[in-house]
This record gives C-alpha cells, sequence and structure tokens, in this order.
C-alpha cells in the first residue's frame, strides 16, 4: 500500500489545485464591475448588431481543415524522435503518410473549400 501514497499524494493535490485557485480568484476579483466592463465590448464603439450575426460556413470548413490537417502533422514527431533507429522503413511511412496529406489538401482545393471568394 504504501507505493500507492505518492500516487494518493499526487491526486490530491491535483483535485485540491483547482479548487483552491477558484477560490483564490473568487477571494482577489473586485465584486462590483464597471459598467463599461458589462457592455459587449470595451472598446469604447457601440455595437451596431446584435451578437448573433451570420459567418460563412466557409470560414468554419477552413478552421475544421486546419484543425484536421495539423492535429495529423503531430503524429510526424514520434516519427522524428525515433528516426535513426527507423531508418529507411521509417522514411517511406512518413513520406506515405505525407502523401495521404497532400491528396487530403488536394481533394480540399479541388472542392473550393480554401477558397474565399
Amino acid at each position: 500500500m504504501e507505493g500507492y501514497l505518492p500516487l494518493f499524494v499526487f491526486l490530491g493535490l491535483s483535485i485540491a489545485f483547482p479548487i483552491a485557485a477558484l477560490f483564490v480568484g473568487k477571494a482577489l476579483r473586485p465584486s462590483v464591475f464597471a459598467p463599461a466592463k458589462l457592455e459587449s465590448y470595451e472598446c469604447g464603439i457601440q455595437a451596431e448588431g446584435g451578437a448573433r450575426g451570420r459567418y460563412s460556413v466557409r470560414f468554419y470548413l477552413v478552421a475544421i481543415l486546419f484543425v484536421i490537417f495539423d492535429v495529423e502533422t503531430v503524429f510526424l514527431f514520434p516519427w522524428a524522435v525515433r528516426y535513426h533507429q527507423l531508418g529507411w522503413f521509417g522514411v517511406a511511412e512518413a513520406l506515405a503518410f505525407l502523401a495521404i496529406l497532400v491528396v487530403g489538401y488536394l481533394w480540399a482545393y479541388k472542392k473550393g473549400a480554401l477558397e474565399w471568394v
């Protein structure tokens, strides 16, 4: 049971730290805000319309494509760490992965997902 003591200490600290941070934040922040702080924008310019404006679907499509392809490139990090141990087989795997990524980019470009006009 003594081998689990560091685990329980870490678990206790990981639960206590966020709770303590919330209480300290609540104690230190001001309880009454200035009227300017309660407005939608603090820049001093009155908002012209509502906050529920419409955005182009292309904005969301480009954002999703960026997240997808950016997250996929994170998979290259383990390959870069073990580059010497993998040898030419690792290079072939990385090139195959990058080829699939490029095919995805070309498909998105061909569908017009990256055009803003």
